[in-house]
């Protein structure tokens, strides 16, 4: 057993609370169907790409088409299930999503957990993980109907845990653009 860290030093807990539980698949409709059996759903599937993610980033280089994924969240309770399925196209480095669907024969699996690190604005969060050797992997800024959503992905795979964390902070006038529902949208 080890004694806790004083609140001074790197290990001082900043992430906060889970907010979001990624699974990457190749088949982002076969995994909603088997979600869906067990509960979870419905889901709003949309895609990120140039148009709806217009600013990308991926290993520290920047452009606007470096990266094309099929996207879907449902919501449940105070977590959000994301699915992410990388698709053709975009740059010529592999996303963090096409990089685990290689690594792991191409099977579906938990690939990133998000943190809302207590709320504190997206510059903080960066420099927060900086300080403690993190640096973002990949990340963009989402176009909403309003508003932007910045997500970031950190490099904790490599330098941490098996995993990938991610943190997302929404503007304060976001509103959800149009999407797909799957299998259905929800009765209002």
């Amino acid at each position: 057993m080890t004694s806790p860290a004083p609140a001074s030093s790197p290990s001082a807990k900043i992430l906060g609370d889970i907010n979001e539980i990624c699974i990457v698949t190749p088949d982002i409709y076969k995994t909603i169907d088997g979600l869906t059996k067990l509960g979870v759903g419905p889901f709003q599937i949309y895609e990120f790409n140039s148009t709806t993610v217009p600013r990308q980033e991926l290993y520290g280089k920047r452009g606007t088409d470096l990266f094309r994924i099929k996207v879907a969240f449902a919501k449940q309770n105070s977590l959000v299930v994301e699915l992410m399925q990388p698709l053709p196209g975009g740059g010529s480095e592999r996303s963090l999503m096409q990089r685990y669907l290689d690594e792991n024969g191409g099977r579906e699996g938990v690939q990133h957990i998000a943190w809302d690190m207590g709320g504190i604005p997206m510059a903080q969060r960066l420099n927060e993980m900086k300080e403690r050797g993190f640096e973002p992997a990949m990340q963009g800024w989402w176009m909403g109907k309003k508003g932007q959503c910045h997500f970031c992905f950190l490099d904790t795979l490599e330098k941490a845990v098996g995993t990938v964390f991610e943190t997302i902070e929404f503007s304060q006038d976001w509103e959800d653009p149009d999407c797909e529902w799957y299998p259905r949208q929800p009765l209002q």
